[in-house]
């Protein structure tokens, strides 16, 4: 949800399409092999580096600590965007900023995050999903030190962007090492929903914690994740593999790509990374982001705002030429072609949009103008980060027996009934009959719709482009809450609610409000649409096997539970059985 400031996180971080269909027929699927004959993977040597090997379903000790580091990141990303949010209305009081330039605190994270997300998505599959992942956690860690101790708004913006940035690489390396490395359907749905719950449980301690250490400093809400960032990069270090490792080897990519190619097959050519397309796609992200969030203080259409929006129109231009004439491109434009990839995006935009907004008003309605301490509002939140940590553990089988495209519908009425019922809302908090009912509706529209949005955005997706597609849904969450925060910042701003908050200003707060609940039901309207299909759409590609710390591998392999099954264009294997999705 920046999370929620975004949360990522949200990592993320994310409920994918129909990753598991439904049989239409009883019995086992029989996958078709990439070859004649069936495929043996060659398994891996035994060494200290390779968990025991899954039985019947289970997951190793090994494979269980991977999970739990990558759940970590995302834990301490939630944690660190519930606990900004609620200290909103300190660090306005202490450093004396307007509604526009409180905005900041929370779009200076999106800014780095959205801007760079494509570019940490692809230097993941490129240079190593462990190497970007571990780097990157780092990083956090020292711009998080930082925050907590900069004392002017322009410094605690800085570190805040300097933490954006170095999410932008952890979320996509830590989703696509768990899509590959856990096959797409019940073991990947599975997994997925114990990442969504590690995000919502880190969102419900963030604001219970926010709240405590607010009431002391809101410096103490910034510094706290250090700590914890540098706790999961030590679990990270010990525990993620390297790509020469045994575990490596019987990964989901590396071992089916070894049975696939043969042994004694030439190893694959190594890939080039498309440095101008980085250059202008990220130059173009980080422009448009800039341009929306800085509009309601410069004006929409002042020159400075306009001149930007036509600039990175022009970068993301040359971008697109670029990358159709790259060898080896940044960005495999094809991807596109995915009905349901598209769809998860416009989704991802409006969930983490809409509420990011809607946390920036309401944590200032309470505190600001109904008098609410901040440990009385981070516990009136409460209850929805509570209900998703509680359903997120769940989420596997309800994709399982539903399917990712009517949960995510479902979710996605919840969020929009949500924010219908606040609109009741008056000067004087009705907590039980407007306020709670409320954040509940939205709490289930998270737990059904994270994870079913990641399920979406990555089901039928090639081993080597998971990173790709993550990389590209986690960017959707974040400029939407740029673009989302930056519109429902200028509708304050035009009503007249600035310093001066009181009774009055709820005038200026409902039109916002609307314009959130506008986007909740647009939502809605979009992921209607993905009823109407019977079947996954994959995206053709070349299927070379991924590893978890460097240049990928040529083959086509997915692990599925326990072992490895040949797939074949990136398909997994119960997409070509012919069975049908929900």
């Amino acid at each position: 949800m920046d999370s929620v400031d975004g949360m990522n996180s949200a990592t993320t971080g994310t409920s994918p399409g129909s990753a598991t269909p439904r049989s239409a027929s009883p019995g086992p699927a029989t996958p078709r092999s990439a070859s004649p004959g069936p495929a043996t993977p060659r398994s891996a040597s035994p060494g200290p580096a390779t968990p025991p090997k899954p039985a019947d379903g289970r997951w190793s000790p090994r494979l269980w600590g991977i999970l739990v580091v990558l759940c970590g990141a995302l834990f301490l990303d939630a944690l660190d965007v519930s606990m900004v949010g609620v200290a909103l209305p300190s660090i306005r009081a202490d450093l004396g900023l307007s509604t526009a330039s409180l905005q900041w605190v929370v779009s200076g994270y999106v800014l780095g995050y959205g801007g760079l997300l494509l570019l940490g998505g692809r230097a993941a599959d490129l240079l190593g999903r462990r190497r970007v992942f571990l780097a990157a956690l780092a990083v956090f860690a020292v711009a998080s030190l930082l925050g907590g101790l900069v004392s002017s708004a322009g410094l605690l913006i800085a570190a805040r962007l300097v933490k954006g940035m170095a999410a932008a690489f952890t979320a996509p390396a830590g989703l696509s090492i768990i899509t590959t490395t856990f096959a797409e359907g019940h073991a990947r749905n599975r997994a997925l929903s114990i990442y969504s719950a590690f995000g919502a449980a880190g969102f419900s301690l963030g604001l219970v914690l926010s709240g405590l250490l607010t009431e002391v400093s809101w410096r103490w809400t910034l510094l706290l994740p250090a700590p914890v960032a540098a706790a999961i990069l030590v679990a990270g270090i010990r525990l993620i593999p390297r790509a020469d490792s045994p575990e490596a080897a019987g990964s989901p990519g590396t071992a089916g790509s070894r049975a696939h190619t043969g042994h004694g097959a030439a190893p694959p050519a190594r890939r080039g990374f498309d440095l101008l397309g980085a250059v202008t796609v990220t130059a173009g992200m980080l422009l448009l982001v800039y341009a929306v969030v800085s509009a309601p203080q410069a004006g929409w259409a002042s020159p400075r705002t306009l001149g930007s929006f036509v600039a990175a129109i022009a970068l993301l231009g040359a971008f697109v030429a670029v990358e159709r004439r790259s060898r080896d491109p940044l960005v495999r434009l094809g991807i596109f072609r995915s009905r349901d990839l598209t769809r998860a995006n416009l989704g991802a935009m409006v969930l983490f949009g809409s509420y990011v907004s809607f946390q920036f008003l309401v944590t200032q309605y309470l505190q600001i103008m109904a008098g609410w301490s901040a440990l009385g509002t981070a516990l009136a939140f409460l209850p929805a980060g509570v209900l998703v940590a509680a359903a997120s553990p769940r989420m596997g089988w309800v994709l399982d027996r539903f399917g990712p495209a009517r949960v995510v519908v479902v979710g996605f009425a919840c969020l929009a009934a949500g924010y219908t019922l606040f609109l009741r809302v008056g000067p004087a908090p009705d907590y039980l009959a407007v306020i709670l009912p409320s954040l509940l509706l939205i709490g289930a529209a998270f737990g059904l719709g994270f994870a079913s949005l990641n399920v979406q955005a990555t089901a039928g997706v090639a081993d080597h482009e998971q990173g790709l597609a993550s990389g590209i849904l986690q960017t959707s969450f974040q400029v939407g809450g740029a673009i989302v925060l930056a519109v429902v910042t200028a509708v304050i701003d035009t009503r007249g609610a600035d310093h001066d908050i009181s009774a009055h200003t709820l005038a200026a707060y409902r039109p916002a409000l609307g314009v959130i609940t506008g986007v909740a039901v647009l939502g809605l309207a979009v992921t209607l649409t993905g009823l109407r299909s019977s079947r996954p759409h994959p995206v053709p590609a070349p299927a070379p096997a991924t590893n978890l710390d460097g240049p990928q591998a040529t083959g086509g392999f997915q692990a599925v539970g326990s072992g490895s099954l040949p797939r074949e264009g990136g398909v997994s294997p119960r997409a070509s059985t012919g069975r049908s999705r929900p």
